[in-house]
């Protein structure tokens, strides 16, 4: 092979190593904005997943901003413990002093005292009430339905100013119906409320009073 021919072979092996470097180097490039491109695809994706989740199942509001037509608020309330029955001035009661022992949560057939009631809704309890010649069997199972699993005692109490009251400590709603979105609200609002002197103490381990079913 002649001098010009091998500088010239050099050459073209040269030309070719450049060419091959260089598509490597576009391949490369492609690969990082792919890449590139998929993240932000997947960041965009799942900040569209956070928002429909957030519009389908938006946090509550805050207590403060609930609303509940007819509420009734009581401030000042004693809550020293007795062994004596006490005459409440609401009824349901809604707080004052009461029993040492608290009634424990649960679903009751038959009306329970309210000295133990009272000491639940200092735990931050809600006590719904209905009156059973007003609401049907049907609707107390949807009431109870309609209320947290915990911290709540449901009972009948005959001659109440609505066939269902809501009662938490300092806070009292009357409705017709288990259907009424004030349940709702009010639970929100009132349920394990800071209002209570004791929210999150024990709803448990305190008494049963007859009728209890669950």
């Amino acid at each position: 092979m002649s001098g010009n021919t091998a500088k010239q072979a050099r050459q073209e092996a040269a030309a070719r190593l450049e060419a091959v470097k260089a598509a490597q180097a576009r391949a490369s490039r492609k690969r990082k904005l792919l890449w590139a491109g998929g993240g932000t695809v997947a960041v965009a994706v799942v900040g569209s997943l956070v928002a429909v989740a957030l519009i389908n199942d938006p946090p509550p509001p805050p207590a403060a901003s609930i609303q509940i037509a007819g509420l009734q608020t009581f401030e000042n309330l004693t809550s020293k413990h007795v062994a004596t029955p006490v005459t409440y001035p609401q009824s349901p009661a809604v707080g004052g002093d009461h029993a040492s022992a608290w009634l424990n949560c649960g679903v009751y057939s038959q009306p329970v005292p309210a000295e133990n009631a009272v000491h639940a809704l200092e735990h931050g309890a809600v006590w719904a009430t209905y009156d059973p010649a007003a609401v049907s069997g049907a609707e107390v199972e949807n009431l109870r339905k309609a209320l947290p699993g915990t911290y709540t005692v449901l009972s009948p109490l005959a001659g109440t100013a609505s066939p269902i009251m809501l009662s938490a400590w300092g806070a009292q709603v009357g409705v017709d119906s288990p259907a009424d979105e004030r349940i709702k609200a009010f639970v929100s609002k009132f349920w394990q409320s800071s209002n209570a002197p004791e929210p999150g103490a024990a709803c448990t381990g305190g008494i049963n009073a007859p009728g209890r079913t669950a």
